[in-house]
């Protein structure tokens, strides 16, 4: 009973963070001004070429993780490898962070690879891509210094008055925020602790993490990853030109909104929902677009690019046993 009590709270707690956030930026909310935007103030064009860039970056993904690999004896279908992103982005919708072992166990059913081995494969991509998003936000920030200033200071997390501090609405939302990458951190501890207790299951996970010294093509690898985020970061910012109230804003706003947006998600929410919309919301007001526009905005493009990892993952679910039956 007390282990399925907890199992339920893990998984309600994502949503109910993500709820909470929504609700209060939401409350006030008039959803049929959104409806219109949706239906006759948005430009399907530039809408289907961001969801395209948002389609390539996860089958650079793909292909990378098949590079990362190869080192280990293991050679997927490069198919394979993109419809497990497919599925994993998909299933981190029901169970935030799912993803990464989902991915590893659809790659250990069809293709017989290792599922510790791939897991540690993709820890060392999520080495490489935290990397990679912290120098982006190092250049963003020494571009954008004066915005990151503002927006610290008008969401409290830099507010002089105590008082003024605990009666704001935004500090609440960050710190319950900053709670939620705790529990997280917390229930992947204590993950870890468990497979530590499976004999050899760590040391294959290393040999999966070590794969990136045996790269045969390291300038590819490389290009992999700046594709990969190129293509997050066009994927965000071409929704830009969708609506006319964001059309002006330019690629240094739109590189501090993504920048913003990514550690956003990070917050185990569904699909980063609640923080994303209160990161983008709080940083595209600085930039001078009036609250409900922001509110708008976040609000239809979250919800079409959520749409987007929706029928990805189906896709992937159907095209898997498809292109393995040969197998079965």
């Amino acid at each position: 009973m007390k282990k399925l009590l907890k199992k339920t709270l893990e998984l309600l707690l994502p949503i109910v963070l993500g709820g909470f956030i929504l609700y209060w930026i939401y409350k006030d909310f008039d959803f049929a001004e959104a409806g219109e935007v949706l239906r006759y103030g948005t430009d399907w064009g530039w809408m289907s070429l961001s969801l395209l860039f948002g389609i390539m970056a996860q089958v650079f993904r793909g292909w990378r993780w098949r590079q990362t690999l190869e080192p280990l004896g293991a050679f997927p279908k490069r198919s394979d490898c993109v419809s497990a992103v497919f599925v994993s982005y998909a299933a981190s919708l029901v169970i935030p962070r799912v993803g990464e072992v989902s991915r590893c166990g659809v790659l250990a059913r069809y293709d017989g690879v290792s599922f510790a081995k791939s897991l540690g494969t993709v820890v060392t991509e999520r080495l490489i891509d935290t990397l990679t998003i912290l120098l982006i936000t190092a250049v963003t920030v020494l571009l954008q210094m004066p915005v990151f200033v503002t927006f610290l200071q008008q969401t409290g997390t830099k507010i002089p008055s105590l008082l003024h501090l605990l009666t704001s609405v935004w500090f609440y939302i960050v710190l319950f925020c900053f709670i939620g990458v705790l529990m997280l951190l917390y229930a992947l501890r204590k993950t870890l602790f468990f497979y530590e207790t499976v004999k050899g299951f760590v040391l294959n996970i290393w040999e999966g993490v070590m794969s990136l010294r045996n790269v045969r093509d390291t300038p590819l690898f490389v290009f992999y990853t700046l594709a990969i985020w190129v293509c997050y970061f066009l994927h965000f910012y071409f929704t830009f030109y969708c609506f006319v109230f964001t059309a002006h804003l330019d690629v240094l706003a739109a590189l501090v909104m993504f920048v913003g947006g990514t550690f956003a998600v990070i917050v185990p929410t569904p699909n980063g929902a609640g923080p994303w919309h209160f990161a983008v919301i709080s940083m595209m007001m600085l930039y001078g677009v009036n609250a409900t526009d922001a509110a708008i905005f976040a609000l239809i493009v979250h919800g079409v690019q959520t749409f987007l990892v929706v029928v990805l993952g189906v896709y992937g679910l159907i095209a898997l046993p498809i292109v393995n039956r040969k197998r079965g």
